[in-house]
Formats: structure tokens, C-alpha cells, sequence
């Protein structure tokens, strides 16, 4: 178990100051709101929002309509205080996005990767941070989604999926260039960030988010905690084994990702992009529908034993697979309900999102933004960047 900082009355002010941000990261609300919301005294809401309001991180907006007597005053978080930045790594590409607070997006950039070793892709990510580097307002911190096994707690890339690294501290190779705090991480963790700050995970305590592409990911939300095991290799669920073959990238055979992944379905269909495979689909051609429904129905199978593992509230499916939607739900739903035991589906939801690359950047930013608005309860997070401590600005 990891050591938390000793209660006292300045911790406790950060953990609610915590609450009040949280509540106005979704709009206008008034000090008595903000009250009755928390379960905060008004006295210790107004001291809060006052030192908030010195700060910088929030501003009074409007008053608004009253029944008699004073209007009360509208408050809400300053998106302009700060900013941050989101990367998304791909084997060819780094696409960037500066987010405000309310992970807004206020500028992009995208830059080629001319090789994928280390070195390589650190010197071009921090020349993609620098020319997104807002020029007043603080830098908060970057995130970074890249696929692979990654250490969140220390930033280290135990393996990445489609290079050569082992045990790279990108993290600290990146901080150390930039002079700001890095967090990385899976890239499906990021999409999981983007669904809980703006997609159908808003307020979903469990919720799993399923990314289709080249691979299978999966990103899960439990009790409301975004969960990445014990060394940050929760979630490869495109390596269970499904069948006696074919032979897998990661040395294995019969994975999930090597059945129904975008290599097989190209390998399959003979086509040269997911869209190009989908159109042959589309036009009636009878071999392709059946890769795709044999796609969705595995998938399906798949599906249907993590929710009967988890028993998620919500589902989402991710990535460029899913504009494929139309022809791989039919074998997909089918499935579905063969596969989950009786009762787990009753409140379930299955949602397809077809999020983009610049998507991915900003659930990157969404998860240092995520950070950002908790207090540092561990002795070891002092120095870690939060709106919730009265160093933040």
C-alpha cells in the first residue's frame, strides 16, 4: 500500500477544493450550488472559491435569476488559466493538440516520424510540443498515448507494440527536454480519458472502451478509477487467444488481434486499407461481408466474456475499424447476446464511437488534465502539478 500524506487541514482543503472544480468543469454554478452539490458548508465553499478566484483558476461570469433578494453570482473554471498538451504516437506520425482547462482544443499540429527508435521520436516530439507551447499563459504538463505496456506510475515503456523499445523512460527523456511534467501511457487509456471528459462515459463508473484498428485494445473504467493493473499491462485484450492460428506480431498465435485485427482483414479481403475493404463490402462482394461478419461475430464472443468478467454499465467501440460499423454489428450483436450470461446484459450499453487520431491527442491531454484537478495525496506527489494546491499558480 502506498503511503498517503498525513490528514490535516491543508489536505482536507485541497481534497475539497478538489469537489468544487470537479462540479464546475461542468458549467455555471453558484457558491450555494456549489454547497449543496459537495455537501460543503457555504462558509468553507465561499473561503475556497475566494482563494480560486485569487488564483486565477476560476472567475465570476453573470448573475443569475433569483426568486428575491441579492442575485446570486455564477462561477465557473477559468479555461484560459492554463493549458496542456496531448501527443498521440503512431508508427508514422505525432499528432499533437494544445487543450485549455476544460480540454478545449486551442491549437494542433501533426509532425512525421522518420524512424521509430527512441531518440528519433523523443526529438521529434519535443519539437512538436515546443512550436504548441502557449506563449503567456503556464504550461500545466504533456500527455502521451503510444501503444504497448507502460508503467503509468513511472512513465517507463516496458514494450512497445510496434517498435523495438524495452524499458524506455519516455517520460523522463521527454521532462528532461521540456522542462515540464510528462505522464504516458496506453494509447486506448487515452481514448478512455476522452469518453469520461466528453463522450458517452460522462458520469459511468464502469465502462470498458474497445479500440479497433491494426490491433485490439481495451481500456477499462472500475468503480469509477481508470484500472491499468500492476505493472500497466491491463487491457491487451487483442492477445487472448481465440483460435489454433494464425501465427501473431507478439510471437504467439491464435490472438484476437491476428484473427480479426486490420492486417488480417486486408490479408483476407486483398485490399489495402480498412476503407478499401469496407467499399468492396458495401458494393455486394460476398467473400468480403463474410470476412466482416466473421469479424463481428468474434469479436462479439470476445465482447461478451469480458462483460461477463466485468459487468460493465458501458461499452464503447474505438478506432478506424468502426467505420466499418454497419457490417461487422449485425454478427457482432448476435453474438453479444449469446455470449453474456443471463441478467449482465439487461443495463448494458454498446456505444461506437469513430474517434480520429486527433481524438487520441486529446484524451492524452485529458489524462494530465485528470491530474491536474486532484490533490496530491501521496508524500511523493509534492511536486506534482495540481489546481487544487495553492502553489499551482
Amino acid at each position: 500500500m502506498q503511503p498517503v500524506r498525513v490528514g490535516s487541514k491543508e489536505l482536507i482543503r485541497e481534497i475539497n477544493s478538489s469537489l468544487l472544480l470537479a462540479e464546475l468543469r461542468g458549467g455555471l454554478l453558484s457558491r450555494t450550488e456549489l454547497a449543496k452539490r459537495t455537501g460543503l458548508s457555504l462558509p468553507t465553499v465561499s473561503e475556497i472559491v475566494a482563494e480560486l478566484l485569487r488564483r486565477g483558476v476560476v472567475e465570476e461570469r453573470e448573475t443569475a435569476l433569483s426568486g428575491g433578494g441579492r442575485k446570486p453570482v455564477l462561477l465557473a473554471l477559468k479555461a484560459d488559466a492554463g493549458f496542456v498538451i496531448g501527443i498521440k504516437v503512431t508508427e508514422t506520425r505525432v499528432i499533437g493538440v494544445r487543450t485549455d482547462l476544460n480540454a478545449g482544443i486551442v491549437a494542433r499540429a501533426t509532425a512525421t516520424v522518420p524512424a521509430d527508435d527512441v531518440p528519433t521520436v523523443v526529438r521529434v516530439i519535443t519539437k512538436l510540443v515546443r512550436g504548441l507551447r502557449p506563449k503567456s499563459a503556464p504550461l500545466y504538463g504533456v500527455g502521451v498515448g503510444l501503444a504497448g505496456v507502460v508503467d503509468r506510475a513511472s512513465g517507463v515503456v516496458r514494450h512497445a507494440t510496434y517498435a523495438d523499445w524495452r524499458d524506455v523512460d519516455l517520460a523522463g527523456l521527454l521532462a528532461d527536454k521540456l522542462g515540464v511534467p510528462v505522464v504516458v501511457d496506453n494509447d486506448v487509456n487515452t481514448l478512455v480519458a476522452n469518453e469520461q471528459w466528453f463522450g458517452a462515459g460522462r458520469g459511468v463508473s464502469d465502462m470498458a472502451v474497445v479500440s479497433i484498428g491494426r490491433g485490439i485494445g481495451l481500456g477499462m473504467v472500475l468503480d469509477g478509477r481508470l484500472y491499468r493493473g500492476a505493472g500497466g499491462g491491463a487491457g491487451e485484450f487483442g492477445h487472448l487467444k481465440v483460435a489454433d492460428g494464425p501465427d501473431c506480431a507478439c510471437g504467439g498465435s491464435g490472438c484476437l488481434e491476428a484473427v480479426i485485427g486490420g492486417p488480417a482483414i486486408l490479408a483476407r479481403t486483398g485490399q489495402r486499407t480498412l476503407d478499401d475493404a469496407a467499399a468492396l463490402a458495401r458494393a455486394g462482394d460476398a467473400g468480403a461481408r463474410a470476412v466482416f461478419d466473421e469479424v463481428g461475430r468474434t469479436l462479439g464472443t470476445a465482447v461478451g466474456n469480458l462483460v461477463n468478467l466485468l459487468n460493465p454499465k458501458l461499452i464503447v467501440l474505438a478506432g478506424e475499424g468502426t467505420r466499418a460499423g454497419e457490417l461487422i454489428r449485425p454478427g457482432f450483436d448476435a453474438m453479444l447476446r449469446s455470449s453474456v450470461f443471463d441478467g449482465l446484459q439487461r443495463d448494458l450499453e454498446i456505444v461506437v464511437d469513430e474517434w480520429d487520431d486527433e481524438a487520441w491527442a486529446r484524451g492524452a491531454a485529458g489524462l494530465f488534465l485528470g491530474e491536474l484537478f486532484q490533490p496530491n495525496l501521496r508524500p511523493d506527489e509534492a511536486g506534482r502539478p495540481s489546481l487544487t494546491a495553492r502553489s499551482a499558480s
